[in-house]
């Protein structure tokens, strides 16, 4: 994606006026009909321009994606308040993680799982850039881990609290990290490809299921 300074008004107006037209398309046909010159002419300019700013198709629809992420979002202190135990908590916030990404996999597959280019590092910060509004709502202790792009970073500020509070070993923690992410990833990847017969509150428990008992075989200590 292009750089650009704060102030720079007119490149960030040109910004959001592609990503503004990506959102329209997505509630409008849904995020496969994203196109390159469906995009370009209705923001106003020639398919062309779009390039300038961004890498690929994959990273525009990202950009567009990820306004559809406010319901996650905003759904995260819910969750949390439901225990005040680090480690119920991680597994709560994978749960609303999850529940939301199988009730519109489409999304979540092109934020977290499509490739979409050598240079996916900050694209998060750079979104929030353009609409910082969208994280006014959210508390600050939980800004670091939405602002990670990849879902390996985002796992490792999720984990942490169980870290440091014994739980896990430093080492452990990053396998039962990798391990959640892989299964979440095939699981997404079945379920965008219709490839998967569940319904997207089972997919949801049976993927509970699954990291629970990681996760429970792997802490050191007693919950």
């Amino acid at each position: 994606m292009i750089q650009f300074e704060a102030n720079d008004i007119k490149k960030k107006r040109i910004l959001k006026a592609f990503i503004q037209s990506v959102r329209t398309v997505i509630n409008e046909e849904g995020i496969e009909k994203v196109t390159i010159r469906k995009i370009a002419k209705m923001a106003g300019y020639n398919s062309a321009t779009i390039y300038n700013y961004f890498e690929n198709l994959n990273q525009l629809k990202f950009f567009g994606a990820i306004s559809f992420l406010d319901d996650y979002v905003n759904e995260i202190p819910f969750y949390l308040n439901k225990s005040d135990d680090t480690l119920e908590q991680f597994l709560l916030i994978w749960r609303c993680f999850v529940k939301h990404s199988f009730e519109n996999p489409k999304i979540y597959y092109a934020i977290f799982t499509e490739n979409i280019g050598d240079n996916s590092e900050n694209l998060f910060k750079k979104y929030y850039q353009l609409f910082p509004d969208e994280l006014e709502n959210i508390p600050k202790k939980y800004i670091p881990m939405l602002l990670e792009s990849k879902l390996s970073k985002r796992c490792s500020v999720h984990i942490k609290p169980c870290i440091e509070e014994g739980y896990f070993s430093t080492e452990t923690a990053y396998k039962v990290d990798e391990r959640i992410r892989l299964m979440y990833h095939g699981m997404l990847s079945l379920m965008v490809k219709n490839r998967f017969n569940y319904s997207h509150d089972k997919a949801t428990e049976v993927f509970m299921n699954y990291i629970t008992d990681l996760v429970e075989s792997k802490i050191l200590i007693p919950n």
